[in-house]
């Protein structure tokens, strides 16, 4: 029986195999309002100033702001009030040296005011009359033209994900198309002779097929195409055969089972059959997903994951995860946000490999607490009753009950910025 020569660290690992990456998806130009969770293929360049007019910030009078100086409660300014600006329009007057025009929150700035009083700092003492009980400086309670934006600058760098802000301040500006990387289509091969469909009744020894809906999930939330291409039976030249159609048709190849040392264990043996330089990594410091594999097969990644669901699971989020955050170019690669909580309770491992265990992320009244899921690596609803992984280090024997611990939320999702 074939054993593993090397357990290589989950951090050295991902390093070597992310220096293979070659980064050539290309773009393509979408709607706007379709660009949610997209990347940038280059820079955003504002058009327009933003705001294009000046406006105000809160409900209240348009001033000259020396017309307030010295203004008090019980000394108040008196100013003659011009006109109402109406929102949506321009001013229809300006304003003159004791002169005030009431204006709403956002409406534009008449050419020669300079700051807005609030409402709550004015009394109207007759019907064009108003006293101002508070000074404002000027640029109070304003907004100058090119305050948020000023035209022709950067707004969003190339390489960036747009979330809901940018989707917002891309409308602000009148951008309706955008320029983005190409979604990187990842194969997904699920193999071994007891794994079904999940519509089929099963038979005595058979399971359904869990890796090919969790794994096709997390690369789309990871910006991907995914692309399934069945159950294959431990055959090797039936494993070969789909596995080099998938490397012609897509960016990147995960092949879940088939991956430990065992003797009708083929994925390695037909990895290193699909191009060079083939295996890069065969084993890693990870629990679940010790017998992983990480390879690069003429100039693209392939990845053999183990079987169990929460080992794949696990294993492509670490791994296939990041590979499609550099395909996609983005500016921050694996970087995920960990949260520090206390464990609930004692937490068994063994020194060697990084642990990574189900747990349940909650606060209280002292912080963010951390249960332990205590399951095995087959068990898909773990995960299900999970929201967050919990780290153990390499060279721990076991937690307990009240340390600070390092929690990764299942998402894996990158940091924005």
């Amino acid at each position: 029986m074939p054993e593993f020569l090397k357990l290589t660290p989950i951090k050295q690992a991902l390093e070597v195999l992310l220096s293979h990456v070659e980064v050539n998806i290309g773009s393509e130009r979408v709607k706007t309002i379709d660009a949610l969770g997209r990347v940038t293929a280059k820079p955003v360049i504002s058009p327009i100033p933003l705001p294009q007019f000046p406006r105000s910030t809160m409900d209240g009078y348009a001033v000259r702001a020396s017309d307030t100086f010295g203004a008090s409660e019980g000394l108040p300014a008196y100013l003659h009030v011009k006109g109402e600006i109406h929102m949506g329009t321009t001013p229809g007057f300006d304003i003159q040296a004791g002169e005030a025009g009431l204006i709403h929150t956002g409406g534009m700035l008449p050419n020669s005011c300079n700051a807005v009083v609030m409402l709550e700092h004015t009394q109207k003492v007759g019907e064009d009359t108003v006293e101002i009980l508070r000074p404002v400086a000027v640029g109070e309670n304003t907004i100058k033209v090119g305050e948020d934006v000023q035209e022709g600058e950067e707004v969003i760098q190339r390489g960036e994900r747009i979330h809901p802000p940018e989707m917002g301040g891309l409308a602000a500006l009148g951008i309706v198309e955008l320029e983005v990387v190409r979604k990187p289509v990842v194969g997904i091969i699920s193999t071994g002779d007891e794994v079904v469909p999940p519509d089929h009744d099963l038979l005595p020894g058979q399971v359904r097929d869990v890796n090919s809906y969790t794994l096709s999930s997390l690369m789309e939330l990871s910006g991907a195409s995914p692309k399934r291409y069945g159950i294959i039976p431990d055959q090797a030249d039936k494993l070969l055969s789909i596995s080099a159609r998938a490397l012609n048709e897509c960016d990147m190849v995960l092949i879940a089972a088939g991956s430990s040392a065992s003797a009708r264990d083929i994925t390695a043996q037909v990895i290193n059959q699909l191009g060079s330089p083939g295996l890069l990594v065969h084993g890693v410091a990870i629990k679940p997903g010790k017998p992983t594999i990480l390879a690069v097969c003429s100039h693209k990644v392939v990845i053999g994951l183990p079987g169990n669901p929460v080992s794949a699971f696990v294993v492509a989020g670490f791994f296939a995860v990041p590979v499609v955050e550099s395909l996609l170019g983005l500016s921050n690669v694996a970087v995920y946000p960990r949260i520090p909580a206390r464990l609930s309770n004692n937490l068994p491992s063994e020194a060697g490999r990084e642990d990574w265990v189900a747990g349940r992320l909650y606060s209280n009244q002292s912080g963010y607490v951390v249960d332990p899921i205590f399951s095995k690596s087959n068990l898909i609803f773990s995960l299900v009753r999970a929201n967050c992984l919990i780290r153990v280090p390499l060279d721990a024997n076991g937690l307990s009950a009240d340390t600070i611990v390092e929690v990764q939320l299942l998402s894996f999702s990158s940091l924005p910025k």
